[in-house]
């Protein structure tokens, strides 16, 4: 198939297989669900009537005094006692394969495509880290926010978009479903295009 580079620069061959693929929402979901608890820290924790200070004295006798029988001070019941669950530190990762890894990539590309979310340019290089000329650049190829993918890391693209609210840069290698499902748009280098191609065979 062939995609149109923005500013007059013809077009660019593309796999059908990776960018004409059908939209597997359920992969999406799933995919995108791991790569979130994959996320998460996993450390809270909450201590349990065995690991809360207190002594270990029956604070009143069984009988005679009227009150209600008490074991522990560091009873579940008691203010200042143990947690009857106590929340564990434990991961939340979850098993991606590779083979639903590019499922996943290729139904968000060419679901983008298809929505004309995804924008091809040039290149994108700026000549000093000014935000004002990559804004510049940007709407010419008509995109506010979103995310900017670029075939290698560049200091002076990061600085220049760091200022531009809702807007990421990230190389082709570190593209992920997440960061292109979040993205109201998405403007790829042609160089970049072919990274991603090729990482998705």
């Amino acid at each position: 198939m062939k995609v149109k580079v923005q500013g007059g620069s013809g077009t660019l061959e593309l796999a059908d297989a990776t960018f004409g693929a059908a939209f597997n929402e359920a992969l999406v979901h799933q995919v995108v669900t791991a790569y979130l608890a994959g996320a998460r820290a996993g450390t809270k924790k909450q201590k349990t009537r065995a690991e809360v200070s207190g002594s270990g004295k029956k604070p009143w006798k069984q009988k005679g005094t009227g009150r209600a029988r008490v074991g522990s001070v560091r009873s579940p019941i008691w203010v200042g006692g143990g947690r009857a669950f106590a929340a564990r530190p434990r991961s939340f990762d979850q098993k991606v394969n590779r083979k639903m890894y590019r499922g996943a990539m290729r139904s968000v590309l060419s679901e983008l495509l298809r929505q004309e979310r995804l924008l091809v340019a040039p290149e994108l290089a700026v000549s000093a880290a000014k935000t004002k000329e990559l804004k510049g650049k940007l709407d010419e190829l008509g995109f506010t926010t979103g995310l900017i993918v670029v075939e290698a890391f560049d200091m002076k693209l990061w600085l220049a978009a760091r200022n531009l609210p809702n807007v990421d840069v990230l190389e082709a290698q570190l593209i992920d479903p997440v960061s292109l499902v979040g993205a109201d748009k998405v403007v790829i280098t042609a160089a970049a295009l072919k990274i991603v191609e090729e990482r998705l065979k």
